[in-house]
């Protein structure tokens, strides 16, 4: 049986793809080289701004990422996965272009809040401002009978300061994203699901003090278990 292939559309941004490669890694039952899965990453640091396309004011990111998914096929990849939240809102089209398949990291977020337990009703999202005007997460979360909670207009501003500031490697950035990740609290937030990959980045459980939902390990776990012939792929 040949063995899976794990393709990554990188770049979106590096850092993020880069922690994504580590989280694989760290969640691999390995006790050499070869028990480690071959993963193949395209990081392309040049896709368009995703928030900035979907505001209307930026280039589609649709052909890059469409470039960077049949490069991975081609070179060998069995499935794709996408360390980027925003970039999900091309997911469809993206599938429909391909002949592999592409873990959905917003709809397996999603899945890991409804099986929380004790259960949970508000989640609060801190994502991108792109992320949120597309209803990534509240569509995914409504599907599931959950109610979402998003900043507002103003504290959103500064979500997404504090999201380019971390891709610039300033991670001071995450005081402003913990006090925001407080007022959704106090506001009827049960848990919280950091909706972008630089958020993964910087926060903790532990700081904030409610059920921590993280995209990004949970595509790692859950391309674990697809290379290992466990997840479901349909």
């Amino acid at each position: 049986m040949t063995e899976s292939v794990i393709g990554i559309i990188g770049g979106m941004g590096p850092e993020a793809t880069l922690e994504l490669f580590h989280r694989i890694l760290a969640c691999t039952p390995a006790q050499r080289d070869q028990d480690h899965y071959r993963i193949l990453i395209d990081n392309n640091p040049k896709i368009p701004d995703r928030t900035a396309a979907i505001l209307g004011h930026g280039a589609d990111p649709l052909s890059a990422l469409l470039a960077s998914a049949r490069t991975l096929q081609q070179a060998g990849a069995s499935f794709l996965v996408m360390p980027c939240n925003t970039a999900h809102h091309w997911l469809p089209a993206l599938r429909r272009s391909i002949s592999i398949p592409i873990l959905d990291m917003v709809n397996e977020t999603a899945k890991h809040v409804l099986n929380h337990r004790p259960p949970l009703k508000t989640i609060g999202l801190l994502a991108t401002t792109g992320t949120l005007k597309v209803e990534l997460y509240q569509k995914a979360l409504e599907e599931k009978g959950l109610t979402s909670l998003v900043p507002r207009p103003d504290e959103q501003s500064s979500v997404m300061e504090a999201i380019y500031r971390i891709k610039a490697g300033d991670y001071a950035a995450k005081d402003a994203v913990l006090h925001i990740a407080q007022q959704l609290i106090r506001r009827g937030a049960a848990g919280l699901v950091l909706g972008c990959t630089e958020l993964s980045l910087i926060a903790k459980e532990e700081a904030v003090g409610c059920p921590l939902f993280d995209p990004l390990s949970i595509l790692a776990r859950e391309a674990v278990k697809w290379a290992s012939g466990e997840g479901d792929k349909g």
